[in-house]
């Protein structure tokens, strides 16, 4: 079920930055968490980062540093700014909304060349 309008993605090279943003199908405020899994050819979705009700954020370990999630309460949207992108990142990015809703975004493409 896709309820969030997602943007960014793209075609970087390695050590470039690239920005997502995803917005909420109501207030920000309703959801417990909104965030982005992302999920490489013939490998598992993974969590990357996710931002809670309360703003605290936690990152999957291979972003920590890299990645930066945030939100703008005022748009009902959260942002994932990526930094020093690695080959490694690339993967289809997937904008979640958590409970009570369980909405997944169709995803979008993001490629880092070495």
């Amino acid at each position: 079920q896709v309820q969030q309008v997602e943007s960014g993605g793209g075609l970087v090279q390695a050590g470039g930055s690239l920005r997502l943003s995803c917005a909420a199908s109501g207030s920000i405020f309703a959801i417990n968490a909104m965030g982005w899994h992302r999920q490489a050819p013939g490998k598992q979705r993974e969590l990357v980062a996710r931002i809670k009700i309360d703003g605290s954020t936690e990152y999957a370990d291979s972003v920590k540093g890299r990645f930066a999630i945030s939100r703008d309460t005022a748009k009902n949207t959260a942002y994932l700014q990526m930094n020093s992108l690695k080959p490694e990142d690339t993967a289809v990015y997937y904008c979640h909304e958590g409970w009570p809703n369980d909405y997944w975004s169709q995803g979008t493409q993001v490629t880092v060349s070495s």
